[in-house]
């Protein structure tokens, strides 16, 4: 059995920055041209694709999950702090949220048409992501696709203390290579089209990545 512990500290921390966290994190609209490009090139192809619903993964409070819906995508949000799921709810009554973990998805088998995580894997231990991007493969319907972004780096373990607002936080984040993101999503099964990565902004320190990968339709 795999080692989860990592997911009550992270379901705490983001149980507890809630509030902060609506508040200060920018809604897509208000996101750089790139990123709010990258947002709706996803929303074309898996609109276009029409292979079924979006689910976005470590979706928060729902502003990306809007996003798409505003984009006429069928999305639905899974988070797994209770309490982003339920600011999620208030704020979008008719969008579907629900707790959950990306390492085991509540969802059958070939029966997204798309997968998202935005900024919502880099809590997951490196040993993990094999598990969880095996969840965004099984999940997919063949010719599905997967939108993956994050902040990148070349290895470097992070453990805060105090987040959004300086509410104390126990997560940890891991920054990997965008070529070990690149494999690990080929390993999972996933044929990777295209990535993004931008460097820092003037002042800022962390370089952000993209990835656009699917499911391979079946012969």
């Amino acid at each position: 059995m795999p080692d989860l512990s990592h997911l009550a500290a992270v379901r705490e921390s983001y149980d507890t920055v809630a509030s902060d966290y609506v508040a200060q994190v920018k809604s897509p609209a208000e996101l750089d041209p790139l990123s709010r490009g990258m947002l709706d090139v996803f929303a074309e192809v898996v609109r276009t694709a029409g292979l079924g619903p979006v689910a976005d993964l470590g979706c928060g409070p729902g502003k990306v999950t809007a996003y798409l819906a505003e984009r006429e995508v069928p999305a639905f949000g899974i988070d797994l702090s209770p309490a982003m799921v339920e600011l999620a709810r208030r704020a979008y009554p008719d969008l579907r949220f629900d707790v959950g973990s990306m390492t085991s998805l509540p969802i059958g088998d070939d029966s997204l048409g798309g997968v998202l995580a935005y900024y919502s894997t880099h809590h997951t231990p490196p040993p993990l992501l094999p598990l969880v991007f095996g969840e965004f493969h099984r999940t997919l319907a063949p010719g599905g696709t997967v939108m993956l972004a994050g902040h990148v780096g070349a290895g470097q373990h992070l453990r805060p203390t105090r987040a959004y607002g300086g509410r104390p936080v126990s997560y940890e984040s891991y920054l990997l290579p965008p070529d070990r993101i690149a494999e690990l999503l080929k390993q999972a099964g996933l044929v990777l089209g295209a990535r993004l990565v931008e460097e820092p902004a003037e002042g800022a320190e962390r370089t952000f990545a993209t990835f656009l990968a699917r499911k391979p339709e079946r012969p």
